[in-house]
């Protein structure tokens, strides 16, 4: 489905996203319209693409998971809460996986929450994280109701301005690079859902157990 610039304006009048509405519209594919289909090679899941990567975890971990989520999808936020604490704690935290977060924005309203990550965190992946946690247990807040009040609280406990978080909302090459990172996702890795996951270039599609991870990384890391 293909977002345009008058649903995209109706939208943020409807959100209250107002300061976003010099901002072009995210191109969202779905399912209908690329098949699904497995990355063609763990290369293509790991090429750097318009924003830098934000990691945890040794660049040379033998295993390497890459998380596709959207800052609106239930479903990424409840792994979040769930299941991505313990993969941190027995793999991440010890030095055995690297894990990579790239955003897939399923709306505008997860495209801005998105973008007010990268603003605070900068080039801060510890913070980036963070915020980002921040973001997916407040989802029913910002989502839901209040908008632009419970972002721009979030910005300013996170030291930003007033003028700082409208400013980064209103980032239109940020918003660029996010859009791009989303079509070499859908186009190249046939991602089309949230959230998916790649392990060590496999991909996993949906939420997924700490016990399925467990049966997937182990035999990597005895390999």
């Amino acid at each position: 489905m293909i977002i345009t610039r008058r649903a995209f304006t109706a939208a943020l009048s409807l959100t209250g996203l107002a300061a976003l509405a010099g901002l072009s519209p995210l191109r969202l594919i779905t399912e209908a319209i690329l098949p699904e289909a497995m990355a063609q090679t763990a290369a293509d899941v790991a090429k750097p693409v318009s924003l830098p990567d934000m990691a945890l975890g040794p660049a040379n971990a033998p295993v390497t998971i890459m998380e596709f989520a959207s800052m609106t999808c239930p479903h990424c936020a409840a792994f979040n809460k769930d299941v991505f604490p313990k993969l941190k704690a027995e793999y991440i935290d010890t030095g055995k996986i690297r894990y990579i977060f790239r955003e897939f924005p399923l709306d505008i309203k997860a495209a801005a929450g998105s973008m007010l990550s990268r603003c605070i965190a900068k080039d801060d992946a510890q913070k980036y994280f963070a915020v980002t946690d921040m973001l997916f247990r407040s989802q029913n807040d910002w989502v839901v109701k209040n908008t632009t009040e419970t972002l721009t609280r979030i910005g300013k406990q996170a030291g930003l301005s007033q003028e700082q978080v409208e400013t980064c909302l209103k980032d239109q090459s940020l918003l660029n690079k996010i859009e791009a990172d989303q079509k070499y996702a859908s186009e190249v890795l046939k991602v089309d859902s949230t959230p998916t996951f790649f392990i060590n270039g496999e991909k996993i599609k949906g939420e997924t157990s700490i016990e399925e991870f467990e049966k997937r990384i182990n035999p990597l890391l005895k390999s």
